[in-house]
């Protein structure tokens, strides 16, 4: 199965701005669509966002109009854009497939954002 390596976190002051990227150890083009999960301190990891093949995307409301979620296939690599970043947004964030059938087992080893003055 594709394995993925994510990079790109950081501490950044409330209101920042971050930009993690995801690099696929083979193709993604067969996977319908890519999500970007985090996991805070104590808490269970969640979907942050999603994108189709199609470029659609979704996101969950908590970071609605702050996230902006992409990939390139040819690439094999998945982007998350985060501005206007809240103490709230602190976690590991880790990528995977999202469709078909929900992520993969295998999990990388995320990227650490911490969002604090």
């Amino acid at each position: 199965q594709v394995q993925f390596v994510e990079s790109g976190g950081g501490l950044v002051q409330p209101g920042g701005s971050l930009r993690l990227s995801c690099a696929a150890s083979g193709s993604i083009s067969s996977i319908y669509a890519m999500g970007w999960y985090r996991q805070a301190p104590g808490k269970q990891r969640e979907l942050v966002a999603h994108i189709t093949n199609g470029d659609t995307t979704n996101y969950a409301d908590s970071v609605k109009g702050r996230f902006t979620i992409s990939r390139d296939n040819a690439k094999s690599t998945v982007t998350l854009q985060m501005n206007s970043l809240r103490p709230e947004d602190t976690a590991v964030y880790y990528c995977n497939k999202f469709w078909p059938g929900g992520p993969y087992a295998y999990w990388g080893q995320g990227t650490q954002v911490t969002v604090s003055s």
